[in-house]
């Protein structure tokens, strides 16, 4: 259990300003931002490296900024991507000139986070690469290696591009290496019990008594298989075994080697597990470069750890030996490491210019507009507990938390903001888009925003004017995570909640009772998800867990155009736990 903390929506808050305390002589906190440069700031026409996630992962990101290392690092809530909004700010306070490289574990709200923020840095002129891991040979077979999560693996990968950044390599070069190392990195995890999320009372899954998990994810994500429980050298050999049925057939031997601990599974019983795997590794023939055991990515107090090969050729050595300083890891003397003159780099401007013009007609809107943001966050709220259960299912139970998170904050901008409908909504969806994270905040701020652009400033907003705008809002969805139909994911329920409303407008019902017709398809269409298998996002590689269980984020779209459904009808909106 996470024993300290105070309020759990400020956990990362107050971890990260515990850590800027703490190791001051390592970093500086972005200001304005859920992140860190390094202390000196960027160095001038220097390529950096920014890294990220959520938060429960340390000593990853933040204990791994500094020389050698990585430049800058940003978090997100726990278990949770960091918004667009705080990765593109994080990264333009480090870039000093040279590009940058934003680097992840491959997970669906880093990607989609981590790659808005690349297209706004490189609208800014700034050269901006991604290199997402995908180490983790438990989550897709070999044929779609891209698919694969990104697990303990990250650590060697970050390390290979912080040194080739700091030995003064242009971008293209420290982006293949990059790439190079991801490719070369194997891992395979084991898990004995679950984490606990702060503030809850119970882990997120639990392990069967005299059992273990193979394939667990670092997010809190229960393992893809089970079995008996067994001792250091069967559990070694299983680790083994696994990870070297993908050595590469031009591998010299040489290779970077982890034992990496979840965060309940301590050092001695690391060492244990190491002296076991290195005689294994050596009877095949791989010889273990400055081999790591220790907590390098961890997953709160998750009990499990994971094994990593990463295979040094290709000018993969020089760089994992490389010189390192950092708040939690230290190798050489980076006093042999080139100097760079600093460069102080502007913040990123905090608002954001909005006309507030808007005709009366629009101004006229805003009060129901704000009133359905009202009703949504309460029936979040209302339901909170019940969509992190059903998100821990095959995921990280994140769920529940982050919705209410971003719904929040979209209610408190939308009561702040000036101007008509559009601009109402364009406040609340950065506003939820920046709270929230992860996929949930992304898509929903994109939702938001594409509703808020189609109704404007200065149109009536008519029945026929809301059904285009949700229309687009869901265009805007699929243009950017992809899903379809048949995913299980929201797009599930947005579509039919879609089509339903346009075609109930265009048959003539008011706006109130075409919306609640629409919302019913949508709980319906929710439901019917438990019977999918999850093709995209951090529940497919648990597909078999997941059937039987509606997908969480489609159930919490019903939850909420069903509350929204109340207040267009004028009807009285109270709890929405009734259309769960």
């Amino acid at each position: 259990m996470t024993h300290i903390h105070d309020d759990p929506s400020q956990f990362k808050e107050e971890v990260i300003a515990g850590f800027a305390r703490a190791y001051a002589r390592y970093v500086r906190r972005v200001p304005g931002a859920a992140g860190f440069v390094r202390r000196g700031g960027p160095g001038a026409g220097k390529v950096s490296l920014v890294v990220g996630g959520g938060s429960g992962h340390y000593p990853s990101y933040s204990g791994v900024t500094g020389a050698g290392f990585a430049d800058g690092a940003v978090l997100g809530d726990v278990f949770t991507s960091p918004s667009t909004e705080q990765v593109y700010r994080v990264a333009r306070a480090a870039s000093g000139g040279g590009g940058v490289v934003l680097s992840f574990g491959n997970y669906a709200g880093d990607r989609l986070n981590f790659g808005a923020a690349q297209k706004r840095l490189v609208e800014e002129g700034i050269d901006t690469r991604i290199v997402s891991v995908t180490d983790d040979v438990a989550s897709a077979p070999v044929e779609e290696k891209d698919r694969r999560r990104g697990i303990a693996g990250t650590f060697t990968v970050y390390k290979v591009g912080g040194a080739a950044a700091d030995r003064g390599d242009p971008l293209d070069e420290v982006e293949r290496l990059m790439r190079l190392a991801n490719d070369r990195t194997y891992s395979y995890g084991v898990a004995f019990d679950g984490c606990t999320l702060p503030g809850r009372d119970d882990a997120l899954f639990h392990v069967e008594d005299g059992r273990m998990d193979f394939g667990l994810g670092i997010h809190g994500e229960p393992g893809i298989s089970s079995a008996p429980w067994m001792p250091a050298p069967e559990l070694a050999a299983a680790l083994v075994s696994t990870v070297l049925s993908e050595r590469p057939a031009d591998a010299s031997g040489r290779a970077a080697v982890l034992v990496n601990g979840l965060g309940a599974t301590k050092y001695e019983e690391l060492f244990v597990l190491y002296g076991h795997v290195a005689r294994l590794l050596e009877e095949a023939g791989v010889e273990a470069v400055q081999p790591e055991v220790g907590e390098l990515v961890t997953s709160l107090d998750m009990a499990g750890c994971s094994l990593s090969v990463t295979w040094l050729d290709g000018g993969l050595e020089e760089l994992w030996v490389a010189p390192a300083d950092t708040a939690a890891f230290r190798r050489g003397d980076v006093g042999e490491l080139p100097t760079y003159e600093a460069v102080e780099v502007a913040s990123a401007a905090d608002e954001h210019a909005v006309d507030v013009t808007a005709s009366e007609a629009s101004l006229a809107a805003v009060p129901r507009v704000r009133a359905a943001l009202d009703a949504m966050t309460r029936a979040v709220e209302d339901n909170e507990d019940e969509l992190g259960r059903i998100d821990a299912i095959a995921g990280d139970g994140d769920h529940g938390i982050g919705m209410v998170r971003g719904c929040r904050a979209a209610r408190e901008a939308a009561h702040g903001a000036a101007g008509g409908a559009g601009a109402v909504l364009a406040a609340a969806a950065d506003a939820f888009g920046d709270r929230a994270g992860g996929t949930s905040g992304i898509l929903w701020g994109i939702l938001l925003s594409g509703v808020g652009a189609e109704l404007g400033n200065e149109q009536e907003v008519t029945a026929e004017v809301v059904a285009a705008a949700v229309a687009r809002g869901l265009d805007a969805v699929q243009a950017a995570g992809g899903a379809q139909v048949g995913d299980k994911t929201l797009v599930d329920a947005l579509v039919p909640f879609v089509d339903t409303l346009q075609a109930r407008v265009t048959a003539g019902d008011d706006l109130g009772g075409a919306w609640m017709v629409a919302a019913s398809a949508a709980v319906d269409a929710a439901h019917e998800t438990a019977s999918l298998t999850p093709r995209l996002g951090r529940a497919r590689p648990l597909a078999e867990r997941s059937i039987g269980t509606p997908d969480a984020g489609a159930v919490s779209l019903g939850l909420i155009v069903t509350a929204v459904g109340s207040v267009l009808a004028g009807e009285s909106v109270g709890s929405a736990g009734g259309a769960s």
